[in-house]
């Protein structure tokens, strides 16, 4: 790949050229933290219906310190967000080689005829779910049984990717799910808001993912200028600035076990911010978003760079984090806080071999590769890193 660009941006580019090259050799297929349940082990009477044993395993594996899924003979998975990210992350790229648009528009095409086989049956719209089943501490989500918030990152990327290539297929993929948010969705009903749930099958108020809900909302009305669509996404929009702190942070949701305030759950919240910001309303959550990303700013990066994952804590560093760190960065114009986190994801988080480890403890590095939780995001926050400089070059 040439480039005309600075040196260190040459260095960057090298980065995440090996970093794509590994994805594309594993064909966008990879381990997840939360797959441990595709082993065959658990196809057995008891494993297969044992909530605590299958709770309990899952976590043990995502927390081991070594890689035990091919112990577990767990294979790769081919998870939809992993394609929705790097449909996202190749659009960038169309803009940083303009010589190589073709080929990643090619790709682009070809991630989105994956994605449309991938849409589970029975819902009312488009929608995706994650490649294996899930077993959360309050609920069991079977494998491709679709969320708001694997949906709301993919449409999300592929809104991202109609920007800037104007591919037809992206856009009657994300206006496809308005009707999964519209009458899929449960929703918490106040006087003058709403909160969509995380899934069809719960009435958890959990404020990125209703968000995720408003910015699909928002997306297809700046597509279509659907004014009730609008509306809709408004009345969401009013139950995350209604949940607010005073200091600017948002809790993850209104359980009683969900107050806490992490990195990558506020980067989605103020993305999901920026878009109805940018393309309904830019007065009604303008406070919002600017006392928001002043608390993300001051309070889940520490001091040499490395994204913090609690706000209080800076262990584990993790690859979600950082990805996403990069994109609210360079959203809200704070390329130099991006730089300052990709500089330090590069040096201490990617492998010779151009993958990105899991997450650094405070005693150890686990190296494991997931292709969705650390690849996809790290290649969607770099490509949009680069092509922010090559912007500004």
């Amino acid at each position: 790949m040439n480039t005309d660009s600075k040196p260190e941006m040459d260095l960057y580019l090298q980065r995440i050229a090996l970093l794509r090259e590994y994805i594309e050799q594993e064909k966008y297929r990879g381990y997840d933290p939360y797959d441990a349940l595709k082993s065959p082990l658990f196809r057995l009477p008891i494993l297969r219906s044992h909530k605590w044993l299958r709770f309990a395993t899952q976590q043990f594996v995502k927390r081991a310190p070594v890689n035990l899924r091919p112990l577990l003979a767990v294979p790769k998975g081919l998870n939809p967000v992993s394609l929705g990210l790097c449909i996202q992350a190749y659009a960038y790229l169309t803009e940083v080689y303009p010589e190589e648009r073709e080929e990643l528009l090619n790709k682009i095409w070809q991630l989105a005829k994956q994605l449309q086989s991938l849409i589970p049956e029975g819902f009312s719209g488009v929608c995706w779910g994650y490649d294996f089943d899930w077993e959360a501490r309050y609920a069991k989500i079977p494998a491709y049984q679709p969320t708001v918030v694997a949906t709301g990152i993919i449409t999300n990327a592929l809104f991202e990717a109609w920007l800037i290539t104007r591919e037809q297929v992206c856009a009657d993929l994300l206006l496809g799910a308005v009707p999964f948010v519209l009458k899929d969705l449960n929703r918490t009903e106040y006087e003058n808001s709403i909160c969509f749930s995380y899934s069809p099958f719960d009435t958890q108020q959990v404020l990125n993912a209703s968000l995720k809900g408003v910015r699909l909302l928002a997306q297809a009305h700046h597509i279509m200028g659907n004014n009730d669509w609008a509306e809709i996404a408004t009345t969401g929009v009013r139950f995350a600035l209604e949940q607010q702190r005073e200091d600017g942070a948002w809790p993850y949701s209104l359980a009683a076990t969900g107050a806490w305030v992490d990195n990558y759950h506020t980067g989605y919240v103020l993305d999901c911010l920026e878009a109805y910001h940018t393309y309904i309303d830019n007065q009604l959550v303008r406070p919002a978003m600017d006392s928001g990303f002043t608390y993300y700013q001051e309070n889940l990066v520490d001091l040499d760079g490395a994204p913090k994952f609690y706000d209080k804590e800076r262990y584990p560093i993790d690859c979600t984090a950082a990805g996403q760190m990069l994109l609210t960065a360079v959203r809200f114009n704070n390329l130099p806080l991006a730089e300052t986190v990709m500089d330090w994801m590069l040096q201490n988080m990617q492998s010779s071999v151009g993958y990105f480890y899991f997450r650094q403890y405070a005693h150890f590095t686990n190296k494991t590769s997931f292709m969705r939780w650390s690849n996809a995001w790290m290649f969607t926050g770099l490509s949009y890193v680069a092509y922010a400089k090559r912007n500004t070059l």
